[in-house]
């Protein structure tokens, strides 16, 4: 039995088939997409994975670990919860548009694209948000713990105003490519949240 030991990666597999879902969507990537990007068969794939939609539900959790670690990252580098947050803005909505296979989340794409024929992404692509929802939370609430907001703000409502924002953003900037208006909007965006 050791001769089928897997001879891939698989976490560079997922992030490879993410990169590919993201750019074209789940509905959009055929079979023989996913064995061109991943170089693997389809056979391999089906039964590394079980399923297209399998695979598709692990490259949602790795996009949204991915972006997890980034946001962690920004506000390590900024020295502030708040700081860390607008540097993670600017970098998902403006500096990183040209090099991402789309503008748009791939959380949100999911749940424009799939229907109620694939209810367990929808359900993962919502589940991964609200996540992404309450991490906002928590760094707002470090964030007022902190001073960098006012003490009469709510860090939940606040959160789900930024989870908001950046979903426009990101669509605006698919649909202006103008990053000199965007990052005005950024600095607005917080610059009312600290009142």
């Amino acid at each position: 039995m050791m001769a089928n030991v897997a001879k891939y990666n698989r976490d560079d597999v997922i992030r490879k088939a993410m990169l590919l879902f993201w750019e074209k969507g789940y509905n959009g990537t055929s079979t023989r997409d996913l064995q061109q990007a991943i170089d693997m068969r389809p056979g391999s794939i089906y039964a590394a994975f079980g399923s297209k939609e399998q695979l598709y539900r692990e490259a949602l959790v790795c996009y949204s670990q991915g972006m997890a670690e980034m946001l962690g990252q920004r506000i390590v580098s900024a020295g502030s919860a708040l700081g860390g947050l607008e540097l993670f803005f600017r970098n998902v909505v403006i500096d990183q548009c040209d090099s991402n296979p789309s503008e748009v989340c791939m959380l949100v794409k999911t749940l424009t694209e799939v229907n109620d024929d694939h209810p367990e992404l929808m359900e993962l692509s919502r589940e991964l948000l609200k996540r992404t929802e309450d991490r906002f939370a928590d760094i707002l609430q470090q964030a007022k713990e902190a001073g960098e907001i006012a003490t009469h703000a709510n860090p939940r409502i606040l959160a789900r105003h930024l989870q908001v924002q950046m979903i426009g953003l990101r669509i605006y900037m698919k649909t202006s490519r103008n990053p000199e208006s965007l990052s005005e909007q950024i600095t607005t965006i917080f610059a009312n949240i600290k009142r």
